[in-house]
């Protein structure tokens, strides 16, 4: 039985509540769940247990992050929740340093992950999808979505997770069209993540 750990990286505002990303982790734990996966989760906006944190990574086969696209990030209380975890378990439990050697002082940086799994990246945002890899459109300049989560997808990389196909629910706010999405979202679980586990 394949073991996922689900983080729910949203972070509450009054026009901002968290349902859509609430709804997007309750619809891949039944899924998951009816696929025979054992599933744990954790909501950063909530308090956490670092030590009991590092142990779900280290539980996990495959790590799935639900973030809203907060200032061309992820929220401040899932930056905590990297640092806090990811600073902890550095020195020995999910990495070995940074991965250079004092005989190599200068070649194989961030090549000390100790983790074997995948992880995803799933996103809620306002941007909508023309948005992005445009370069008729001036603000990203043509930019992709991954372009834009790189820290997120090196954080991983640090830790030896690989990375499997990132979805993003576009102009949430603007201009949702929320069941597409849950069918979206329901179709690119099936093909980008159980049937390449």
């Amino acid at each position: 039985m394949k073991n996922v750990l689900i983080i729910n990286g949203h972070q509450y505002y009054p026009f901002s509540e968290g349902k859509l990303n609430q709804s997007f982790v309750e619809k891949l734990s039944t899924q998951l769940g009816d696929a025979n996966l054992s599933v744990k989760t954790t909501e950063t906006q909530n308090e956490y247990n670092v030590d009991e944190e590092i142990e779900k990574f280290l539980w996990a086969d495959i790590v799935f992050l639900q973030t809203p696209l907060n200032w061309m990030g992820i929220t401040w209380s899932f930056k905590k929740y990297i640092d806090d975890v990811f600073t902890a378990g550095m020195m020995g439990k999910l990495s070995q340093g940074d991965g250079r050697t004092a005989e190599a002082p200068k070649k194989n940086y961030g090549s000390g992950g100790l983790l074997k799994g995948k992880y995803m990246i799933s996103v809620t945002a306002n941007a909508p999808k023309e948005a992005f890899n445009n370069p008729e459109e001036s603000f990203f300049a043509g930019k992709s979505e991954d372009d834009l989560l790189l820290p997120m997808h090196l954080n991983f990389k640090w830790f030896g997770l690989e990375p499997l196909k990132t979805f993003f629910a576009y102009d949430v706010m603007k201009n949702p069209d929320t069941e597409n999405d849950f069918a979206r979202f329901e179709k690119h679980i099936n093909e980008e993540l159980l049937q390449k586990i």
